[in-house]
């Protein structure tokens, strides 16, 4: 069985972004930066919802040549890698995606049960969808040191609550990642 990770930068508050959508205060420092690129090449399958799918589409293919070797690096890494891409109102995805219009709690079931590698979900509505089925089996927070007083949260709502063990935890100069496994 596949392991599912649900990985983002987060505000020491908990959100992934601030209350305009912003994200200008999670920029990485190189060392985290080739951290998520070796992170992301060990990935077989990287799931996105619509509204990450097209940020990194606007950006990642584009990266000019002048750019950070490290930036280089993951936009190949970002085109090369299969991707799921869930939305109800996208009709077409490129760069190595396919698309998902529905049901993505049994998409993410059925993906899960045909490996045993690593792949990870990117977007915090989809991942909202589902954490309340226990899909998720890694939490990895990147947390920046900063209070956003609002935005939206990692965590979505939950009726029940989940235990984590920590397993990890590794400090960058942007961020402090905290690596949980469910329990």
């Amino acid at each position: 069985m596949r392991t599912l990770i649900y990985g983002l930068g987060v505000s020491v508050d908990g959100y992934i972004n601030d209350r305009d959508g912003g994200i200008n205060w999670t920029v990485p420092d190189e060392e985290l930066h080739q951290f998520h690129n070796d992170r992301f090449r060990g990935l077989e399958l990287a799931l996105n919802g619509r509204r990450v799918y097209e940020l990194m589409a606007a950006h990642w293919p584009y990266v000019p040549e002048d750019a950070s070797p490290i930036e280089r690096e993951f936009s190949s890494l970002w085109m090369a890698k299969p991707k799921v891409v869930f939305s109800r109102t996208l009709t077409e995805v490129g760069w190595n995606s396919t698309l998902v219009g529905a049901n993505a709690v049994e998409e993410v079931r059925r993906l899960k049960s045909e490996g045993d590698g690593l792949m990870e979900v990117g977007g915090a509505i989809l991942a909202a969808s589902l954490i309340p089925h226990n899909l998720i089996d890694e939490y990895h927070l990147y947390v920046s040191p900063v209070i956003l007083g609002g935005g939206t949260p990692f965590f979505p709502d939950l009726e029940k609550r989940i235990r984590l063990r920590l397993t990890e935890t590794r400090q960058f100069n942007t961020a402090t990642m905290l690596r949980y496994r469910v329990d």
